[in-house]
């Protein structure tokens, strides 16, 4: 399934966070937001996902808009995984996982059906929780309770995932199993990826396409290693990196901080980008 961003703006009460986004992804695409801190990038997905208004813009799921869909139809399509979650009091892993399933639910159905048990099995066993299903959520760990939510999401079987840093709270084996994890289920299943991650490396590792933010818009957007160079390193995170050639890939290793030559943007000064407005970036077609 396709998502569709077109010249999305808004922010928090009546101020601009971010604007003029315009991005594609493709059905079955990964693609993951990176900038410094305050870029906009958890911002983004808020408005993607509904959870802030819109000021200008719209979100299209395979074309159709979803400020124009009820609530529980988009939910069906499109689940979202908060980069702070709440901790339910008393509530079980298993109560938990099953309330991805209310979309497909009746106001006056109580009881989940076969399909619904069957789905928050597999989203138990694919976040490898069988074993946890009957513990309170308020007791696991952070990393157990972070894969608690992710299985939350898969339970509502989306065909659109969005992330705002998935990797949270997890170890470094349990960030690659994770993001290994969701990889399989965009490569086997399609799944439709939107993330945010901080890690650049894991950025480089696991997404098809990068889109980099800075100051609220859209500063470069293609395949990692070319959105990655040293003029937007330097841009957009004031950074001076090396690059090495690991078994996985391309892996960036911060050298030192670095003054940028780029004035700090303001919405009028550069016009937004899409994805396809700059010649000298790669964009996939």
């Amino acid at each position: 399934m396709s998502l569709n961003l077109e010249a999305l703006s808004g922010g928090y009460d009546s101020g601009l966070t971010v604007a003029g986004i315009h991005l594609t992804l493709e059905p079955g695409e990964w693609l993951s937001l990176v900038g410094a801190n305050g870029s906009g990038k958890s911002t983004l997905l808020k408005l993607i996902s509904r959870i802030l208004p819109l000021q200008a813009g719209r979100v299209l799921l395979d074309g159709k808009a979803i400020h124009q869909q009820p609530p529980q139809v988009v939910a069906r399509q499109m689940a979202l995984l908060p980069q702070q979650t709440q901790v339910p009091i008393g509530l079980a892993v298993w109560d938990l996982v099953s309330l991805g399933r209310t979309p497909y639910q009746s106001w006056w159905q109580w009881q989940l059906s076969a399909e619904d048990r069957q789905q928050v099995e597999q989203a138990l066993t694919l976040t490898q929780l069988q074993a946890d299903r009957d513990r309170p959520v308020a007791h696991l760990s952070g990393g157990e309770r972070q894969r608690a939510f992710l299985a939350l999401a898969l339970a509502q079987t989306p065909q659109v995932l969005l992330l705002d840093e998935p990797t949270t709270y997890l170890d470094l084996r349990h960030q690659l199993e994770l993001l290994t994890l969701l990889k399989s289920l965009n490569q086997q299943q399609g799944l439709t990826i939107l993330t945010v991650l901080h890690d650049l490396n894991l950025a480089i590792r696991y997404s098809d396409r990068l889109a980099m933010l800075r100051t609220g818009q859209l500063w470069a957007v293609g395949e990692p290693e070319t959105v990655l160079n040293d003029e937007n390193l330097a841009a957009v995170f004031g950074l001076q990196a090396a690059r090495v050639q690991t078994p996985v890939g391309l892996q960036l290793y911060p050298v030192a901080p670095v003054e940028s030559s780029f004035p700090v943007d303001n919405f009028e000064t550069r016009g937004a980008l899409s994805n396809a407005d700059s010649p000298s970036l790669f964009v996939q077609p």
